[in-house]
């Protein structure tokens, strides 16, 4: 309470009241408590996320640190620095790692092709994912089990983990992949997906090895066990003895077919960055696979495989019904198969 003030005057006392401030001198003195309560809360809360701050700003850093200026600037969408929630990639976080997918069709090349890859010592080509129903069910089973591979958490025998520079898996054409073209091209697009395109130039080649593979799941010629691929000649040989019958009836609408399905998948996926690779200049000329490095952008190395061609010569004597074939043939655009060996 204010004191109140004595005036002594000649012959009286008077008591005034002393003078209340001002309504503004109130309201300013009421603004600076309030702005130095808010600054001492803010004090408080800064004191105490500083180490997620910290953590934060480490991020940033870290991911600014990790970006390699010496990268083609049109190769920039192409390179990425994953963060895998499943492991550290430790002393390789800033290693770029290029995302690849392998366009193939059954019996055109592609494990042997992909054995090749996984022979360099810094790719992981995690072989045919997609042979499993559930995973290309619909999109969004698709995606998900790409963002796994692209995030280094899908875990086969190929994967070279936190220091793999490409980082990829096969996909067969009838595999979810034309049905969902669109959705694919999108998020190859937006993750910086190259594609690698596998194609076998002789279909009819291609038609034999498929016949043959589809009877020794029934026959498992080697000892009572199927084998789609071998790593020995005797296996090899054993696997060529068997001759399929072709369906003449259909022979020329299935290679129609064959031929559509490959020009679909090329023009389907043409907006995206790719390659187109054919079987048979991989076994004939194998400056090829240096070009598959230099795609990837990998440092080239000698890329090897164990694996062995099942079916060799010519086509006369791995077709049992041989004489009809060529005499359908002959006279079409297919009648350049008889000639064309891929050994």
């Amino acid at each position: 309470m204010a004191e109140a003030i004595c005036v002594f005057t000649k012959g009286s006392i008077i008591i005034k009241s002393p003078k209340k401030p001002p309504n503004s001198l109130r309201m300013i003195v009421l603004v600076f408590a309030m702005v130095c309560g808010v600054f001492i809360c803010l004090a408080c809360l800064n004191q105490t996320n500083f180490g997620t701050s910290s953590k934060v700003l480490n991020v940033e850093i870290n991911e600014r640190h990790c970006r390699d200026y010496e990268v083609d600037r049109s190769q920039t969408p192409y390179v990425h620095y994953p963060k895998p929630e499943t492991f550290s990639r430790a002393e390789c976080a800033c290693n770029p790692v290029r995302f690849f997918a392998i366009f193939s069709m059954q019996r055109s090349g592609s494990g042997w092709f992909e054995t090749l890859l996984n022979s360099h010592t810094n790719v992981s080509s995690n072989g045919e994912i997609f042979s499993i129903k559930e995973r290309r069910s619909n999109v969004t089973s698709i995606l998900t089990t790409l963002d796994r591979v692209y995030n280094l958490d899908w875990f086969t025998s190929a994967s070279k983990n936190e220091c793999s520079a490409a980082v990829g898996f096969k996909w067969m054409l009838n595999q979810g992949l034309m049905e969902h073209h669109k959705e694919i091209v999108e998020y190859f697009n937006n993750r910086g997906v190259s594609v690698i395109f596998l194609f076998r130039r002789n279909l009819l080649r291609r038609m034999v090895s498929v016949l043959a593979n589809s009877f020794d799941r029934y026959a498992k010629l080697l000892n009572g066990t199927h084998k789609s691929h071998v790593h020995s000649l005797e296996e090899a040989d054993t696997l060529s003895r068997y001759k399929p019958v072709i369906d003449l009836s259909s022979l020329v609408t299935d290679l129609k077919q064959m031929d559509k399905t490959v020009l679909d998948a090329l023009e389907y996926f043409s907006s995206t960055r790719h390659t187109i690779l054919y079987y048979e200049d991989l076994v004939k000329n194998r400056t090829k696979l240096v070009d598959v490095q230099n795609f990837l952008r990998l440092l080239p190395m000698e890329l090897t495989s164990r694996q062995v061609k099942i079916h060799k010569g010519p086509l006369s004597e791995h077709i049992k019904n041989w004489d009809d074939v060529n005499k359908t043939l002959r006279g079409t655009t297919y009648e350049k198969f008889f000639h064309n060996n891929d050994c």
